[in-house]
């Protein structure tokens, strides 16, 4: 496939574990800590076809960084999916009107993560 993962999240073992979930599922992956790493990396690195992200981070929250790659617009057509232990409604709707494509909840199962992450990639 060749495809590269984005994760964005402030944790190291998190992003371990969504990394063997989509790898087994044939994608590269490409991490970041926090939104502002996030979006250096989305700015610096070709062929990103989706990103998992997660909310609360320091420096830049997932919500923060959603917004700004809406404002942006270059990435708009990137599917995000939100990954957090956070389920208030408000952030949700906030996360969709910024383009977030799905919301799973942590700690979550590898196969679901790994099915949202086909869907949307081969939606685009």
């Amino acid at each position: 496939m060749g495809k590269t993962i984005l994760v964005i999240d402030d944790s190291a073992t998190v992003r371990q574990q969504v990394g063997l979930a989509v790898k087994q599922a044939g994608f590269d992956i490409v991490e970041a800590a926090d939104g502002l790493e996030g979006l250096d990396r989305l700015k610096n690195v070709a062929d990103i076809a989706l990103v998992v992200c997660d909310i609360n981070m320091p420096n830049m929250n997932g919500l923060d960084m959603l917004e700004q790659v809406q404002k942006d617009g270059k990435y708009t057509s990137i599917p995000i999916i939100i990954l957090t232990t956070e389920g208030q409604p408000d952030q949700v709707a906030r996360a969709k009107k910024a383009g977030a494509r799905a919301w799973i909840v942590k700690p979550f199962k590898a196969e679901l993560l790994a099915a949202a992450v086909n869907k949307l990639t081969h939606a685009t």
